[in-house]
């Protein structure tokens, strides 16, 4: 039996937060004293865990004393200002923010994938993006079959994506234009229910929101391949959970055959293959939505070029795109499983 850790959640009143938890006991993660951080506005709220109650306890540098493993999901901002606290009380902090994951010293870690850039002396490892380790989870076995020399991928990404608030929109919204109201975008810039729009994040010079340039930054570092073209273009969708992304990937020569990259993906960890072209039976979020493996299917050659293939892939966002990928890094950094 694997000896206990203390952990520490910092965001846990959040969606991903709620996860951790789940998580926790789903996975059997060995929970010793279990700590619940959140920003002030939201100390004192009672969360229940295996049983017992537990308090939110406002975070400070203190709370982090005697804790082997933080989790951190609650902001950038909020990583920026506690990890180094954390670090130092000698925990070990995977954070799920976009605070350090470009950071050159601090590893971004797809266990599947590159495992290998962690060191272990490292005490704060950063979880990449959703929508990054979805493509990748996919893509990054397809290198034993060539080298990959370009990537175009369009992604799906449901309300989950944007936390509680606003899977909340979207349901609200839903009902009241199904009832004959008019939705009132608060959480979104636009309205959600039957619509889709591009990222809501800040667009930058070259012209692609932040969502697509962290697509770009981070796959490139997880792969070692800081030269790789991607092409991403990042839309919210009216799906309440689990994000979607069509890609196609180029490789410098032919293309592998189809049946090799099926077979390869079959025996890749945390992928599942839903490739069933007689029934039409392909990824899809609601199947994909609260468990661990990520769908790839419409497995095909790209009729337009003959080094390239097209895929579909679906991930549930708060788990393996959040949640899960934190916890599995835990995992196997304390040799657990």
């Amino acid at each position: 039996m694997s000896k206990p850790l203390n952990v520490a959640v910092l965001g846990a009143t959040g969606a991903v937060g709620q996860e951790f938890l789940r998580l926790f006991t789903d996975r059997k993660f060995p929970v010793g004293e279990l700590k619940l951080l959140a920003s002030p506005r939201s100390a004192g709220v009672e969360i229940e865990h295996e049983g017992k109650k537990h308090v939110v306890e406002a975070v400070s540098a203190e709370a982090f004393h005697g804790v082997d493993v933080a989790f951190f999901s609650a902001g950038a901002s909020r990583s920026r200002e506690w990890a180094p606290a954390a670090t130092e009380a000698g925990a070990l902090v995977v954070d799920n923010s976009s605070a350090f994951r470009m950071h050159p010293d601090v590893p971004l870690v797809v266990p599947e994938v590159n495992w290998d850039a962690v060191k272990p002396t490292d005490k704060l490892i950063a979880n990449p993006n959703c929508s990054a380790i979805i493509m990748l989870m996919a893509v990054a076995p397809l290198r034993k079959l060539g080298t990959i020399k370009r990537i175009i991928v369009s992604t799906y990404q449901s309300a989950s994506g944007a936390g509680a608030a606003a899977m909340r929109e979207l349901e609200e919204q839903t009902r009241t234009v199904l009832a004959g109201g008019e939705a009132k975008p608060e959480v979104f810039p636009h309205k959600y229910a039957f619509n889709l729009f591009s990222h809501n994040t800040a667009i930058g010079d070259n012209g692609y929101n932040e969502e697509e340039n962290k697509v770009v930054e981070e796959s490139r570092k997880i792969l070692g391949m800081p030269e790789l073209r991607i092409n991403p273009t990042c839309v919210r969708v009216p799906v309440l959970r689990a994000h979607s992304e069509s890609i196609t990937v180029e490789f410098e020569g032919a293309a592998p055959c189809v049946e090799c990259v099926r077979e390869t993906l079959a025996a890749s960890p945390g992928v599942r293959v839903v490739d069933d072209r007689a029934n039409n039976v392909f990824p899809m979020p609601l199947d994909a939505s609260g468990i661990e493996d990520v769908l790839v299917g419409r497995i095909r050659q790209d009729i337009s070029d003959p080094n390239s293939l097209s895929l579909f892939v679906a991930g549930d966002q708060l788990l393996k795109g959040a949640a899960q990928n934190a916890v599995q890094i835990a995992e196997r950094y304390f040799g657990l499983g």
